[in-house]
């Protein structure tokens, strides 16, 4: 998106629900779920979805809902349901642009204002470049949508004021990145960025994302002696470590010396004997499971930290028992984009048994290694967070605004309130640039919303053309001569944060016989003579897993949904290929990268087989004591 866009525009701030049930006519939830999702957080979440949904209830906004699944939000809103085929999002989008255009229903004025490169793909869109008209009957055939429904949805947007909300999730699969840059194209052809009510929005379904900016001063971040923070690949830069995605692990384990290409870099993949992992939780997060067993038999040693048992730290050669957040002292703000509160983690109970604070034990490490200072800078746990703190205070009295000071804050133990800007309330994303393009210009080199990037063009990616393109999947619905007919949507789970909760009690609330449940379709399930809460195998050549089986309409024929998170129960840990016992989706998602371009990871890319399972039950050990 900074290609695209000038920013990382999924973290930013959208238009704000309270604009929305004013303005918007029309609500587009597409691959969007904020009633779900919105609990993922990076700080403490404040479930902002939540009165935000209600706004546009009780303004009676109309609302669509494009997925697969039939999703919370959209219930709650009583919204309309389509439910295309996985994976065929840029080919719908492709299809209802096609109708704007044709029809003259797109804003040539924007179009030419706003935005740069239409001109160059145009061509595609209308078929002069290769033949192919992505007209609705051409997307149709792809999406498994009717052509007429493609067609109506062009005259819809065209004629509410349409706010189309993207979800992540949308860009975890193969040729991911494809779907938001269209998604913004689509936006853009409508003309109605920067309007109120309108335009595009692909940070609803996160955190507070449409909650209106509170006055908050940011907390800041840890830095050098100096005081000035460096953090990710500008730390890396300045250390001289290689910076790697997260999602290229595995392939980099496997391929030591080899070249990756990068976001127009090429990166040397290095030999690592040692990793060391702390807050995570790879064996659940990355995919292709055997794939990965196979990547970590390279390594030397694995250093795990973490309060539970889980399947990496099972893996691990060293655990190291670290505190929990009830064990440890911690600041923190509320709400990612509402930034509503300063919170003073007071830990509630001293650490339990051997665990310890992260921050203690790399501090211990760091001084058998005789850089102790270096490392703490001779600052305590309590220092650190004093200086966070003061740090906000002067930013907050810049503002015209006076905190307490630190020791009331702290033994108050209650949250510190920030009122929210007047201006914030009815926050319209990108109304600066539209109501001005050259003084707020976006950060794109052409200043302007780049449909065709000449960028990404120079990288010369076959995986990523320079615009907009329906690429086809490795794996999807649809797809001619496929090995397996069910599409796999690994979901995030409602009733926990990914993998966290899982090895709690919390599972007995959704657990089926005490596995990950699998949502089906009534006709899958009666073509293959399963039935509401039969064990059975899902599989493909990656792995294999049981799961709980769910049998329900809320989804579309021909998708199964089991949701990500679950964690890694191997009936024998070191085999390849051993069945899962609990029900871990990503042992049969692909491995592959996104494209060259981001090298993500392709977590929604799965095609599985189903059965029920008529062998004796093994035993669920995931939750359990290792020894």
């Amino acid at each position: 998106l900074p290609y695209v866009s000038g920013s990382l525009e999924v973290y930013e701030q959208c238009t704000t629900w309270n604009n929305l049930a004013e303005h918007c006519e029309l609500m587009v939830f597409w691959g969007c779920n904020p009633l779900n999702t919105s609990q993922i957080s990076w700080q403490v979440a404040d479930h902002g979805a939540w009165p935000g949904v209600q706004m546009l209830k009780k303004a009676g906004t109309k609302v669509l809902s494009i997925d697969p699944i039939l999703t919370e939000t959209c219930k709650e809103l009583n919204g309309e349901w389509l439910a295309p085929r996985p994976h065929t999002d840029v080919a719908m989008m492709l299809g209802i642009a096609h109708t704007l255009y044709t029809e003259g229903l797109h804003d040539q004025k924007f179009l030419d204002r706003y935005t740069t490169g239409f001109d160059r793909f145009l061509p595609y869109l209308l078929g002069d470049s290769d033949g192919v008209a992505k007209d609705a009957q051409w997307a149709s055939q792809i999406c498994g949508l009717p052509a007429q429904t493609l067609r109506d949805l062009a005259r819809r947007f065209a004629s509410h004021r349409t706010m189309l909300a993207l979800g992540y999730s949308t860009q975890r699969q193969h040729h991911g990145e494809q779907i938001h840059w269209m998604l913004i194209t689509l936006a853009a052809m409508l003309g109605q960025i920067g309007l109120p009510g309108g335009g595009y929005g692909l940070s609803y379904h996160y955190s507070s994302g449409g909650a209106p900016t509170s006055t908050t001063p940011i907390l800041g971040a840890i830095g050098d002696a100096s005081g000035q923070s460096s953090e990710g690949a500008a730390w890396l830069a300045q250390s001289g470590a290689i910076s790697i995605p997260v999602s290229r692990l595995v392939e980099t384990l496997l391929n030591p010396g080899k070249t990756m290409q990068f976001n127009g870099t090429e990166i040397e993949l290095p030999l690592i004997k040692l990793a060391y992992w702390a807050g995570g939780n790879p064996f659940s997060h990355q995919q292709d499971r055997n794939e990965m067993l196979r990547a970590w038999r390279n390594l030397d040693t694995f250093i795990v930290h973490d309060f539970q048992w889980t399947a990496t730290a099972r893996y691990a050669d060293i655990v190291l028992p670290a505190t929990t957040s009830y064990e440890r002292n911690d600041i923190e703000q509320v709400g990612d984009y509402a930034l509503s509160h300063i919170v003073p983690m007071k830990k509630i109970v001293e650490p339990l048994f051997e665990a310890r604070n992260d921050f203690d034990i790399f501090a211990d490490i760091a001084a058998k290694l005789g850089k102790g200072y270096e490392y703490t800078e001779g600052l305590s746990e309590m220092d650190r967070i004093r200086g966070l703190y003061e740090g906000a205070k002067i930013e907050s009295r810049a503002k015209g605004m006076e905190m307490p000071v630190f020791d009331v804050f702290w033994e108050s133990n209650k949250p510190l309130a920030f009122p929210v800007a007047t201006a914030q309330e009815d926050f319209v994303r990108h109304a600066d640039y539209r109501a001005d393009p050259l003084l707020n210009a976006l950060g794109t080199p052409s200043g302007k919303f780049e449909i065709y990037s000449r960028t990404i063009e120079r990288y010369e990616y076959d995986d990523c053309p320079p615009h907009p393109t329906w690429m086809e999947p490795m794996e999807r619905l649809g797809r001619p001569n496929a090995r397996y007919p069910l599409h796999v949507a690994a979901n995030h789970p409602q009733m926990r944060l990914h993998s966290q909760l899982c090895g709690t009690v919390n599972r007995q609330s959704y657990a089926i016989a005490g596995r990950e449940p699998c949502w089906m379709h009534p006709d899958d399930a009666s073509a293959r003579g399963l039935s509401d809460g039969d064990v059975v195998r899902v599989f493909n050549d990656r792995g294999q897993i049981l799961a709980g089986l769910k049998i329900t309409d809320e989804i579309r024929p021909g998708v199964v949904r089991i949701n990500e998170g679950g964690w890694f129960d191997p009936v024998n840990a070191r085999e390849i290929g051993s069945l899962c016992r609990y029900g871990d989706v990503n042992a049969l998602m692909t491995g592959v990268a996104s494209s060259r371009l981001a090298q993500a990871n392709c977590g929604h890319t799965g095609m599985v087989e189903i059965e029920r399972y008529t062998e004796p039950l093994p035993e669920v050990r995931v939750f359990s004591q290792p020894v």
